[in-house]
């Protein structure tokens, strides 16, 4: 009986999880503040620090993993407030199948207050992260 309780407990938890995640956007911005990326640290919406995190200064991205033990570093081109490319510009090696010189489509759709949520194009494959600004 415990262990039914338990499996209960774990899948209600990422049901509610799952929905809170959904709706990280209560109240948009409208137009979205699309400025808000161009500088500041940011953390993916769930995950802690030491798991992932990215600075932008003076156009410049850096991605921490690891603990902050690995990073891609890459250069924000912005053609306009919403949309962006990511060129790729180093690295270190590891598992990240991202290299020197791959470019990256952006498109920033929606912002609530600092929060952001960011379309990404890479070899045909649409992504989508939500990001929170923390500094």
């Amino acid at each position: 009986m415990k262990l039914y309780i338990f499996f209960l407990i774990i899948v209600f938890g990422n049901v509610f999880l799952a929905k809170s995640q959904e709706n990280t956007f209560l109240s948009p911005d409208q137009p979205p503040k699309c400025k808000n990326i161009q500088e500041g640290k940011f953390l993916k919406v769930g995950e802690s620090s030491k798991t992932w995190y990215m600075t932008i200064k003076n156009g410049v991205l850096k991605e921490y993993y690891n603990n902050g033990k690995d990073y891609v570093k890459a250069k924000l081109d912005f053609t306009d407030d919403c949309h962006y490319k990511t060129i790729i510009t180093g690295k270190t090696e590891g598992i990240n199948l991202i290299r020197t010189g791959d470019v990256l489509i952006n498109e920033i759709t929606e912002t609530d207050h600092n929060r952001v949520r960011i379309v990404t194009k890479f070899y045909n494959k649409t992504s989508e992260v939500v990001l929170e600004k923390i500094e």
